[in-house]
């Protein structure tokens, strides 16, 4: 049976707006929010944390073990906000909206977040060189894949008002399947 409503991945570098988008969706369109960082956090779907950047080393096959466990890929209107999107199969994802934003501006958003050293680095290079970016382009089909700003709090509410356009678009081209 088809999907009554899609999936979507928020994704982007740390400090995007990912988790402030993900949830302000879910809550206006009635889906689930998923945190992946919660989930991998909660579930022990880690093997403890990179000493140099205090990021979570996730066990990646455990957190989609528990996501196909959770069947998101037939049940629909889930939210999944990461940093990445690559792992994630290709069947359970109808849109990726990966976030942009000024490298200045993430780079006040992350120090404000305690960020240093090669964890700000490394995000700070990653945003800049448009490394989820190219990730999504490279593991989703193209049509599927949006790249949407997010510098400014009034950026957010044009996002979600795009977002929900295209989740009725959505139901409507997708009706008929059902």
């Amino acid at each position: 049976m088809a999907r009554q409503n899609p999936n979507i991945v928020v994704t982007g570098t740390p400090g995007v707006g990912k988790t402030t988008h993900a949830e302000q969706l879910a809550r206006n369109l009635g889906f689930k929010h998923l945190s992946v960082n919660h989930i991998v956090k909660d579930e022990g779907f880690h093997e403890g944390k990179d000493e140099e950047t205090g990021s979570w080393v996730v066990d990646e096959d455990k957190l989609l073990d528990y996501l196909e466990a959770a069947d998101i890929s037939s049940s629909g209107g889930n939210i999944i906000d990461w940093h990445a999107c690559d792992l994630f199969p290709e069947r359970w994802v109808d849109l990726v909206i990966v976030l942009r934003c000024d490298s200045t501006v993430l780079y006040d958003r992350l120090s404000a977040r305690g960020y240093k050293g090669k964890k700000l680095d490394e995000n700070m290079d990653s945003e800049i060189m448009q490394v989820l970016l190219d990730e999504a382009r490279e593991s989703y089909k193209e049509e599927i894949v949006v790249e949407l700003r997010s510098d400014k709090n009034d950026d957010v509410d044009g996002n979600l008002e795009r977002i929900e356009q295209w989740v009725e678009q959505w139901k409507k081209d997708n009706a008929a399947e059902a």
